[in-house]
Order: C-alpha cells, then structure tokens, then sequence
C-alpha cells in the first residue's frame, strides 16, 4: 500500500487516534467476500519476495472476486459455483506460516498442494480441514514427527503426497486409519518404525522407500510394486525379494502404542547382552583405529560428498564456501601415494585414484580435491553436485551419483572414456571419475552462468537474467545440435542423451548452450532411470511402457516450449506422463481457446519483429511433443526446421498466425 499524503484540514484528536488505533487491528477487507478475506489473511501469513506470484490477489491490483461461477480470477485457486474448492500454488518459492484458520473458515475447500516450495517446520494442524480430499505437500522442507492424530476426523482424504520432505517418527495412526485413502506417497524421507496395516479398501497407489522403515510388511500391502519399499535395508517379505527371518516378531498391524511397548520389552530383555557387545565391538574399534593410524603412510581413508539437504529441483541453492574436507559424514576412500592417474586398488576395498580422461588436462589427487574450496550446487536426483576451487583456481564440479551399483568397474570405465571422447561445441564432457561399487564420482568443468532453468525461472537467491529472443533462439540452436550430435556418435543407444531437460542444459559466458548427464542410462540401475529420467515420463512409456528413438526429441519438444512461454514444465516432476500436467496440452489449449497471445514469456524481449518466427519455433516445439510417435518429428528434421529459423523477420509482409484448425497454424 502507498503512502497517503497529509490531510489538508484538521482532524480532531480522538479521530486520529481511533484511526491509528484501527491499523492495530487484525487485517479485514470490507466489501469482499468470506473467501476473499480468508485467502487474503492466508497469503498475509506467507512470505513472499519481492516477485509476488499471489499479486492478482490482492483487491488494489485485481478488484474481481476470486471466483466468477467455476473461473478462476485469481491465480492458483479452482472454483466451483462462485466458491474457492482448491488450491494449486506450486513452484512459487512460498515459504513462511500457513494459516490453517484461515483455511478452515472455507469450508467448500477440497484440495491444496503447495508442492516444490519452501516451507519448513513441523506439520501443520490439517485436521482442522475436515472436509479435504487430496493434500500435496511434496518437494518442501518440513520436518519433525507427524503427531498421531495428524488426520485426525479427515475421512474424507483420498490422496495424500508427504514425499521429499524431512518428516521423522512413526507412521501415525490416524493416517493409517483414513477409511477412504487412494494415494500416499511417504518417500523419500526420514520415517522409521514398522508400516502399519492400513484400513482403506480403495488404496490403490502408496510409496514408503527411501526411509528407515522395518520390519514385515503388512500383508494387505504386498500386492504392491517393489519400488514402493526400496531403500529401506530392514523391510523384509513380499513384494521385496529378501524373506523375513523366522521368529520375527510382526509389529504390522499394531497401533502405535502396542508397537512401542513390545519393542521397549525387546529391549528390556536383551539389555545385559547388549552392554556385553557394545564392550566387545568397542575394544575392536580401537584395535582397528589403532592399526590404521600405524599404516596411514600407504592407505588413508578420507571422507567426503555426503548428500546435503535437497531443495528437489529448481535452480541450485548455493551456501556458504567451505573446505570439501570440512562436509560431515562423507565416505569416498582415496589413496594418497604418487601421483599418477591410474586407478590402483586394495586388497579391503575399492580405495583407488582420480581417473582422468582428458590428456590436456592439468592433474590433481583426491587430496588437492579435499583441500579445495567448496560450494554445494544441490542435490538432485541422482545425487549431490559440488563445486571445487582448486589452489590454482581451477574450478571443477563433482557430481555425486548413487544409483550406478550395479555396473561392473570396467562396463563403467569404458563406457565414461567412450562419453570423453565425444568432441562438440555444445557437449560439456567429463574430466575425470572415480569409481567405487557404492558410488561414483564424475568430474566436469564449472559454467560461470549456471543453468537454463535458473535462467528461465531464477531461484531464491538470485534474480533471473531477461533472455531476449535472439539469446534463446540461439540456446535452442545448440540444444538441437548438440543432441542431433549424439544421435550420431552414439547410435547404438536408443535415447542418446537420455535425461534432456532445462536443468541439464549449462551456458557458458556467451549464451551458447552446453548439454549435460548425457548417454548415463546404459549405467544407471533401471529401476532408479524408470523413476526419474525423463524418458520415461514420455507419452509412449506411459501408453506402451517403452521408449523409441523419438523419445529424445519429445523432451527437446518440452524444452523449446519452456523457452518460448517462460512457463516451469511439470512434466519433470512428475513420475509418469500425465497430459492434464503436460505443457504440450496446455498450449494446445491456449490455441484453441485463440488465447496464442498468453503463451508466450512476457519477459522475452526483442520480439517486435519476429512474431512469425516465434510461431514457427513454436509449432516446431509442439511437433516434436507430438504424442503419437509415428507422427512426431525425427531430430534430423526438427534440426533442419530449427535451423531454418532466425532471430529477425527478412520480410515484413509475411506473418503467421495460429488457429484453431488440425494443425494448428495457418499462413497469412
């Protein structure tokens, strides 16, 4: 709100006061409706930077309802007969306290997600929303246990996305509980305890890996995939492949309560002999610690790269430089004798050396790599991604990937070799490795401007830079050429690059584009590839569960639609295709709806004389996002159309315009 200017005629004092006693009062909006007031308390809780995404809220810039019928005035909101039913602020940088009172007070409100967000702190009290079906709170930081009557009386609750997050504890109760439950998504965080028999007879969908559960699993849930359970070490039986033991006490199906107490039993009785181990174990420690520090000359083991806390995508969060040796709790085994680059092994282990594959390349040991500088760029989904300055200020990133064990040491050397010697203008290759059966380590050079995605959409530490249409035109330029490239070089591979998307693309000082994580599903463990890469979100896995030689043009399709409209795909969110979530569709649907004019990026500048261009690219864009294969573009001639295409129109009095018709363009 602005400054009001001073009042030209006096105002009596005991006015004065009660005006200025009035702003002290809590926030109202006369005049609007009961929804209006609580979304705008709602948002007044937030914190929002300076970019405020929730503006059209606010009555001085948009002065129309929420809601007109079932549209929507405000942005993220969903509307059902002039009532607000569902939220949708994802992808927002939203953070701060969420005004469950608020939220309460409207009570035809159904749905929320504030997925890929940044809200922290314990679970809000979500139980006050009895009358909610689905919750979306993926891709945050919220932590802490969730209390046992979390869900209290929400019988209503279909689908709930707690994945991504930092929670701990149990499992509670009342969740385990919801009469009416169809999806739970619990992955990826930090929960322990056995897995409770959930009571729903419509769960149809749920996801408990990557956490610390143990235990059986419970019977009415081993109809389930096994990537519902991976990554938790101590889950046995069915649909996982290791058996439980025999005389395993099951906790599943127990409440909470019952659970605890036979476990403190457990224990109880078992004290005496585990104080006996716990002796025993520690007089070993020290024999081995002690023999270690006699023969630290010849094999030294050294920590490093943990995986920090994620901020599940967007642009890479930076924090404060330090010593890589200073990152707690991190596990890579080097060698410090010599100095050469072969990999050298010994006989406890897979300790060994940087493997460089660029002959040009200056030489460095793990040793200079722990002693440099550095700075954690994220964590993504094949793991961590450091950035290290060396002595001589030789700036590298390593990449941490956790999802390669399954590849023999020498399928991987030969194949990062093979990738080495790859040579284009738009390809960053790898510098050196280092492998070990655990994990591995991939070194590549730094790009001072970052990412495309941090480009296009900024993050929360820096602004975004404006990407004029010439810069991008020539940014979709070398992404169709440098994968044209590899489809060349690797023709055995059915999707060459195999991970294509904006947070894989790096631009160096000139704006030219430089392709990354390319050609690694031949080494990464199918089952993570499936989860994650982006072939596999494509139409033809999600119709046919297979990828096509096309299927890498598809995602070159989705991101020259995200350079033209400026607008985050959730295709890369998502686990499979979904065309309600497809930015594909949703052009379409701004063609049809003759709403072409909304599409594109309302910050691209240098556009006043290259309309038709920016048509042509678009419709390229949408021809290779073509969901049936057959008659989507191979990349020889989405290259040529690209190509073609040029940051200004030569002739004046041509123009192209989109239509509602078959194709969707229309010469004029």
């Amino acid at each position: 709100m602005g400054a009001h200017a001073a009042l030209p005629v006096r105002v009596p004092a005991a006015l004065f006061f009660l005006i200025l006693f009035s702003s002290l009062l809590p926030i109202s909006f006369c005049g609007l409706s009961d929804d209006a007031n609580a979304l705008l308390k709602f948002k007044h809780a937030l914190q929002i930077g300076d970019s405020d995404p929730l503006s059209s809220w606010e009555p001085h810039i948009n002065n129309k309802p929420p809601c007109f019928g079932d549209a929507a005035n405000w942005v993220g909101i969903f509307c059902f007969n002039n009532t607000v039913w569902g939220f949708r602020l994802e992808n927002m940088g939203l953070q701060g306290n969420i005004d469950i009172p608020s939220l309460a007070s409207m009570p035809h409100l159904r749905s929320i997600s504030f997925m890929n967000n940044s809200f922290s702190g314990p679970f809000p009290n979500f139980n006050l929303l009895r009358n909610l079906k689905s919750l979306y709170l993926s891709f945050n930081h919220f932590s802490g246990p969730l209390p046992d009557d979390a869900f209290k009386s929400m019988n209503m609750l279909k689908k709930v996305y707690l994945s991504d997050n930092e929670f701990t504890g149990h499992i509670p109760s009342s969740l385990a509980s919801l009469p009416n439950l169809l999806i739970l998504r619990l992955d990826a965080n930090k929960f322990y305890g056995s897995i409770p028999d959930f009571r729903s007879p419509s769960l149809k969908k749920v996801n408990f890996s990557n956490n610390d559960f143990e235990g059986p699993i419970p019977t009415n849930l081993t109809t389930f995939n096994t990537s519902s359970f991976e990554g938790n070490k101590r889950l046995c039986g069915a649909p996982l492949p290791n058996s439980c033991p025999p005389g395993t006490l099951s906790l599943a199906g127990m409440d909470y309560d019952t659970a605890k107490t036979s476990i403190l039993k457990i224990l109880l009785i078992f004290l005496l002999t585990l104080l006996i181990i716990v002796v025993i174990v520690a007089a070993i420690v020290i024999a081995r610690l002690r023999s270690n520090q006699a023969c630290s000359h010849h094999d030294s083991s050294v920590t490093m790269f943990q995986s920090q806390a994620s901020n599940r995508y967007a642009p890479p969060a930076f924090v404060k430089t330090k010593s890589i040796a200073e990152h707690e709790q991190q596990q890579v085994m080097g060698d410090q004798s010599g100095s050469q680059p072969q990999v050298q092994y010994s006989k406890k282990g897979e300790t060994g050396r940087l493997t460089f594959l660029l002959p040009e390349r200056r030489k460095f040991d793990l040793q200079d790599l722990l002693k440099a500088s550095a700075e954690i760029l994220g964590s993504a989904s094949f793991g961590s991604s450091y950035k290290a300055v060396m002595r001589d200020n030789q700036a590298v990133v390593v990449k941490r990937y956790k999802h390669m064990n399954n590849v023999p040491r020498d399928e991987f050397c030969e194949h990062m070799t093979r990738l080495a010697s790859l040579s284009h203008p738009n390809l960053l290759p790898p510098v050196a490795y280092y492998y070990r059966k655990e994990e591995k380590l991939i070194l590549s050079d730094f790009v001072n401007k970052g990412c495309l995605a941090s480009s296009l959409h900024g993050n929360h530490n820096y602004e975004k830079p404006c990407l004029d249409w010439p810069t991008r035109l020539k940014i979709v330029k070398g992404i169709a050429k440098g994968l044209s490239y590899l489809y060349n070089a690797l023709p055995s591979l059915v999707v060459p690059h195999g991970h294509l998307k904006s947070s894989n693309v790096l631009l160096d000082e000139s704006y030219e584009p430089l392709l990354t994580d390319y050609a690694l599903i031949p080494v990464i463990n199918l089952d993570h590839a499936q989860q994650i890469m982006m072939p596999y979100k494509s139409p033809e896995y999600a119709q046919l569960g297979r990828i096509t030689k096309k299927t890498d043009v598809w995602s070159l399709g989705i991101v020259i639609l995200e350079i033209l409209t400026g607008k985050f795909p959730e295709n890369y969110l998502t686990l499979r295709h979904d065309t309600n979530s497809d930015i594909a569709s949703w052009v379409n649907t701004m063609i049809t709806e003759k709403r072409t004019g909304e599409v594109f990026d309302v910050d691209m500048g240098g556009v006043e004389n290259s309309k038709s261009e920016l048509l042509k690219l678009l419709k390229i864009g949408l021809s290779c996002c073509e969901e049936n294969v057959e008659r989507r573009l191979d990349i020889k001639e989405a290259l040529d159309q690209i190509q073609q295409l040029k940051d200004s129109e030569s002739d004046a009095d041509y123009s192209l315009t989109i239509t509602s018709e078959p194709d969707g363009f229309r010469a004029i």
